[in-house]
């Protein structure tokens, strides 16, 4: 069913910012087909930008600034009216965003699991003592470390082909992606292992796509409207409750996992140290219309058993 919404107070032409690797403009693409799909009329063009978190290949994102190297130039774009607005991987939005923006639309979920990915290995278990684990995700380290501390992490960079690539030409015995951008991109076959949440939390957002917009900017918002995916909102929206209460950036190993049904939500909630290898794992349950004090609740009860102490050991 179409939904009818006046674009009149919107350019004839909605651009959308996005970075430049495959998978951003998989999900911009993808962005630009529901819109065109509620609004048949309506132009929309891909502005293509690249960011210095694409650029800083080298070191670890904990190390040159997280990840809100992956959206400044997008917002900046924003600012400077060379686009309307901009899509984001939510695992990839900061829990805190610059006054200006909020973000105003979560899509349907895809998978938001981790995914184990290994030419010669079917999971975890089988490799053997010492294999070459590529990640430089400290929530995927100090978790990998917890299954199987004889493994040796190696720092792994770069978009997912890239990562693939890497591991393809015999640099790293397995690799830890997540599910979604493997299936988004085709290449859900190389998924060898789906990792349970029970022992392996994804990060917070992990699988959801976002659409960030300027604060008070009603004509967009009332655009993308139709896009938004109520359970993802919710659930997101708790694990960046969460994530905001434990002041959790890139630099700490945090993880989240919500789901909900018609009345309830359900959240685990993570926080490790790769140094000391030490975990503390949180699963509390909300009302549904509740996130935000769900999300809360579980940052506080994970502070109460020694979070922060854990967090700025990092």
């Amino acid at each position: 069913m179409l939904v009818t919404v006046s674009i009149g107070d919107i350019n004839k032409v909605l651009k959308i910012a996005t970075r430049k690797s495959p998978l951003a403009l998989w999900q911009a693409e993808f962005i630009k087909s529901r819109l065109q799909y509620f609004y048949p009329d309506l132009e929309v063009e891909l502005v293509k930008m690249s960011t210095q978190g694409d650029k800083m290949l080298n070191s670890p994102l904990s190390k040159i600034g997280g990840k809100y190297l992956f959206i400044k130039e997008l917002e900046v774009g924003m600012l400077e009216g060379r686009a309307d607005i901009a899509v984001h991987s939510m695992k990839d939005v900061p829990y805190e965003l610059p006054r200006e923006f909020e973000i105003g639309a979560i899509l349907e979920r895809e998978n938001p699991l981790d995914a184990f990915v290994s030419n010669d290995f079917n999971n975890i278990s089988e490799l053997p003592q010492g294999s070459r684990v590529g990640s430089c995700s400290l929530r995927r380290i100090v978790q990998l470390k917890a299954l199987r501390p004889d493994l040796v992490i190696l720092d792994l960079r770069g978009n997912v082909n890239t990562r693939l690539r890497k591991l393809d030409n015999g640099e790293y015995d397995a690799i830890i992606l997540a599910c979604a951008g493997l299936i988004r991109l085709g290449f859900e076959d190389r998924i060898k292992q789906h990792l349970g949440v029970e022992q392996f939390l994804p990060a917070v957002g992990q699988g959801a796509l976002g659409i960030e917009i300027r604060k008070g900017d009603k004509s967009i918002s009332t655009l993308i409207e139709p896009l938004i995916n109520k359970q993802s909102m919710n659930e997101v929206s708790a694990e960046r409750a969460m994530n905001s209460t434990l002041e959790g950036g890139c630099s700490v190993a945090i993880g989240a996992y919500a789901t909900s049904n018609e009345t309830e939500l359900q959240l685990r909630g993570m926080v490790g140290n790769v140094d000391s290898g030490d975990i503390l794992r949180v699963e509390e349950c909300g009302a549904l219309s509740q996130p935000k004090e769900l999300g809360e609740m579980v940052a506080n009860k994970l502070l109460s058993m020694g979070a922060r102490e854990l967090l700025k050991g990092v």
